[in-house]
């Protein structure tokens, strides 16, 4: 295996993500087949004003990763091909599509339907927090500690050992950062999510979710799909299909799934935009990593040749 096309979750969006896609047939193509399937323009979803939105927040992340490994897929030829994919968070439904178990069109309306159980599930008050600079046993042990003090906060994302982030009630998060500085992490910085995703706050969504999965037909995939809840890959459609369902209320364990991908032959991580946080922390895991958003799809596309000639 040598080449991981990765999907980012919320937090990566900007206004004008759409608009800033390639003018390329695949892009047109998928674009148009978001708006069919979601009922309306998903290009009037990509302003500041809508990004405040959960729902166009992962309408637009999922329109992003999708139309632009097709371009890759359609331009690159056989050598150039993708080996394997992995989502974080909403990103595992783009890389599922990717990886030809999940059609599109079922894949916008399971989207759209997730994010309005996640904003009405916590409208506000609640959010996550990146804690830089402290490691998961400490910061659990501290996560544990308010818990016990009657406020909800939980370690949601395991990015890197030192790069985690919480999710909770607003009050519990601001006082499991103030302690995590204390114990010596170097920063906290509220991440742009407005609910408080991959914990046990969003598991009776979930199972909502998990119901609406039942009428979905999904199919073994193409490449292989490497999970960022279990760090492990997936085959069985109805694995991926339960891993998805669940995957807002299971904490990202990002760090172990690019640990994975590398025992598993990766050479380079190709990151979907609109961000490149997923190529920073594949870094130091992976021998090469990439975002599209950074770098000309051309040069993606060359990186990604001799990676498959090199594997």
């Amino acid at each position: 295996m040598s080449v991981l096309l990765t999907f980012p979750g919320q937090g990566a969006q900007r206004p004008g993500m759409l608009h800033g896609l390639p003018d390329h047939h695949a892009v047109r193509e998928t674009l148009a087949q978001t708006s069919d399937a979601l009922g309306r323009d998903v290009m009037a979803l990509d302003d500041a004003g809508s990004l405040a939105s959960t729902v166009s927040v992962q309408l637009c992340l999922l329109a992003a990763g999708v139309a632009t490994a097709r371009v890759l897929i359609d331009e690159g030829g056989e050598r150039a091909r993708p080996d394997a994919v992995a989502g974080l968070s909403i990103g595992a439904y783009a890389a599922a599509v990717v990886a030809g178990a999940l059609a599109y069109d079922d894949a916008v309306r399971l989207v759209a339907l997730r994010g309005r159980l996640m904003e009405a599930a916590y409208p506000d008050g609640y959010g996550m927090t990146a804690i830089l600079g402290l490691e998961a046993a400490p910061l659990e042990a501290i996560a544990a500690r308010v818990r016990d003090e009657g406020l909800a906060v939980y370690v949601a994302n395991f990015n890197a050992p030192t790069q985690l982030v919480i999710a909770g009630a607003e009050v519990a998060m601001a006082r499991v950062a103030a302690l995590a500085l204390e114990a010596g992490a170097h920063g906290a910085r509220r991440v742009a999510i407005a609910v408080p995703s991959h914990c046990p706050l969003l598991a009776d969504a979930a199972a909502t979710l998990a119901q609406a999965f039942q009428s979905i037909t999904l199919r073994r995939p193409r490449m292989r799909v490497f999970s960022a809840s279990t760090a492990r890959e997936l085959r069985d459609p109805a694995r991926i299909a339960a891993d998805l369902a669940a995957n807002m209320a299971m904490p990202v364990r990002w760090h172990e799934t690019m640990l994975l991908a590398r025992a598993c032959g990766v050479r380079l991580a190709v990151e979907m935009p609109p961000g490149n946080v997923l190529t920073r922390l594949a870094g130091p895991v992976l021998p090469e990593a990439v975002a599209c958003a950074d770098t000309r799809l051309d040069s993606v596309r060359v990186l990604m040749a001799r990676a498959g000639a090199d594997g």
